[in-house]
């Protein structure tokens, strides 16, 4: 059997009975530092060119990133090229920082220093693997070589920052391979680094715990972090940073729960886009805490450009259903929870506290719209049916007909298969409810009061064919409805008729629906009018008219209750 879950072995979780993690609440956004043009582009099938990757550096200046890993300048020519361009044309922020990355080798070390020559301020980022398997497997290595390639690193970071004085540096460690190496020499090689550093003499540093593979549930990490954070020298003097890979899945839960844990800031990539699984999404973290009252110091508020810029700089599609940032993500095709939003949105005011079932937050929050977040097809129900009718064209249903309504959607929706727009539910409606036949149109009606009830006359039909009606009752649509009767020998009763004013800018005023019993058979009519009167007389003539048909009623008067 291929798949054989015996090959894998457990990871073992940290033995800390003084974790405090658990109890923390994040109340303020980590810092962030964008690595989409370092980690992001090595990911990439076709590494961004120079255009590319100016443009999405200058969405991420505007998104408020004030840290970003622009690249590995010592690797690549286009990483070099880039960071002269940022450098020579003076196209970085006063408030923005570059960081670049490096391996702890002493020629890739100077050609970074090179490609940094003249920038304002800079964060260098050194790193060397640590783990276990690195250490045994890959370069077969005790502790002790393994320590001294940082140190080493460190040193030479140091002499070569030492002779540009003129910019403000920055040094960042990162044991690579963080989860997968044994704390107590995670710790060793992080103090021997800063030792070199020395953070607490006024140098900054930057150290970066790196999930460079998930390898645990988030909550290990946080245990992970936090016996760093407690064992480490130098701490109240240096950012502890973490970097997660989305192996398991977890990468944003993991970073959630390293801030937790102590962590002060957070790498990751717009979208998450990454090396296998993927880097931990910025986006959805951010917007994880701004759904929580947490202000996460981006603005997020034009998520389409966002994802049109980084699908064009990365060739990725956005995944539809991708948290906060997926056409579909705001979107209920569900029949319940349609008919829970449009209930939850007919009662918000500006200025309440956002509290809508099965919106985390406000679509318009990130320029959405909310025309986006009901869309029907055969799974959607009532509520979302009269949602739409009632957003896009000021149409509000009685429950009765709802329920009679979407089941003529539904029906549509498993002919043809897949969405239905708002321009096709408004035609069903109006074909199945509002088209008035010419012979059941109404012409003109006259109605009075006296001590006999009301006296009612109606004229209806074009042409030759038109009909009167006439008679006394308690109200028009009783007069209506018995002269009907008696004209065509059914049998007659109104179940349900409701009557709704339109919104202001509307062609008509009222609209009126109506139910009846022909001879034990129901149907159903609505109609639009200049006033309720008009909109209920019409949808009584066009249920009668769909069950008569389409044949001229008999010319004349015909009386009615008396």
């Amino acid at each position: 059997m291929n798949f054989d879950h015996r090959k894998y072995s457990p990871f073992a979780p940290i033995a800390k009975r003084d974790r405090r993690w658990p109890d923390q609440v994040i109340t303020q956004a980590p810092g962030w530092c964008a690595v989409d043009l370092r980690d992001g582009n090595q990911a990439l099938i076709k590494p961004m060119g120079v255009s590319q990757k100016q443009r999405l550096f200058d969405l991420l200046v505007k998104l408020g990133f004030k840290e970003i890993e622009i690249g590995f300048p010592a690797a690549s020519q286009p990483d070099f090229d880039f960071c002269r361009k940022l450098i020579d044309e003076n196209r970085i922020p006063e408030d923005v920082t570059i960081q670049v990355l490096t391996q702890a080798r002493p020629e890739l070390i100077e050609r970074t220093y090179e490609a940094l020559e003249g920038a304002k301020r800079a964060v260098v980022h050194v790193y060397n693997s640590t783990s276990t398997v690195q250490r045994e497997k890959v370069f077969r290595m005790d502790r002790e070589g393994i320590k001294e390639i940082a140190i080493n690193g460190a040193r030479i970071v140091k002499a070569h920052a030492d002779k540009r004085p003129d910019t403000a540096w920055t040094f960042q460690y990162s044991p690579e391979s963080f989860t997968g190496t044994e704390l107590d020499f995670a710790v060793e090689v992080i103090d021997a680094v800063n030792d070199i550093w020395r953070p607490d003499q006024g140098q900054p540093v930057v150290i970066n715990l790196p999930a460079t593979v998930e390898m645990a549930t988030p909550n290990v990490f946080a245990d992970q972090v936090e016996w760093i954070c407690d064992h480490m020298k130098y701490r109240q003097h240096v950012r502890i940073s973490v970097h997660t890979h989305n192996d398991r899945g977890c990468g944003v839960a993991a970073a959630e729960l390293a801030v937790m844990a102590g962590a002060d800031r957070v790498e990751g990539t717009l979208m998450g886009n990454g090396e296998r699984t993927g880097n931990m999404d910025l986006v959805t973290m951010a917007m994880n805490l701004y759904s929580q009252g947490v202000d996460p110091r981006l603005d997020l508020s034009g998520m389409r450009e966002i994802t049109e810029v980084v699908e064009a700089c990365t060739e990725i599609s956005t995944h539809p259903r991708h948290p906060y940032a997926g056409e579909l993500v705001f979107t209920a095709f569900s029949g319940s929870h349609q008919d829970a939003i449009r209930k939850c949105l007919s009662s918000y005011q500006e200025g309440d506290a956002w509290n809508i079932a099965y919106l985390p937050i406000d679509p318009r929050d990130l320029g959405r719209r909310y025309e986006e977040v009901v869309r029907i097809n055969s799974q959607s129900g009532k509520g979302g049916v009269a949602y739409v009718l009632e957003r896009d064209f000021g149409i509000s249903l009685p429950r009765w007909l709802q329920i009679e309504f979407s089941k003529v959607v539904q029906n549509a929706a498993e002919t043809e298969g897949g969405e239905v727009d708002s321009h096709t539910i408004h035609r069903l409606f109006h074909e199945r409810y509002l088209h008035v036949q010419p012979d059941w149109a109404l012409r003109t009606y006259d109605l009075h009061r006296d001590d006999a009830g009301v006296q009612a006359f109606v004229e209806f039909g074009t042409g030759e064919g038109v009909s009167r009606l006439s008679g006394t009752g308690h109200g028009a649509v009783e007069v209506v409805a018995a002269a009907l009767e008696v004209r065509h020998g059914i049998q007659l009763a109104v179940e349900a008729y409701d009557e709704f004013a339109l919104s202001e800018g509307t062609q008509a005023n009222a609209l009126a629906c109506i139910r009846i019993q022909i001879n034990g058979k129901p149907y159903s009519a609505a109609a639009l009018a200049e006033d309720t009167t008009s909109a209920t007389l019409q949808a009584l003539l066009s249920a009668v008219g769909s069950c008569v048909g389409a044949h001229a009623p008999q010319t004349g008067v015909s009386s009615g209750v008396h």
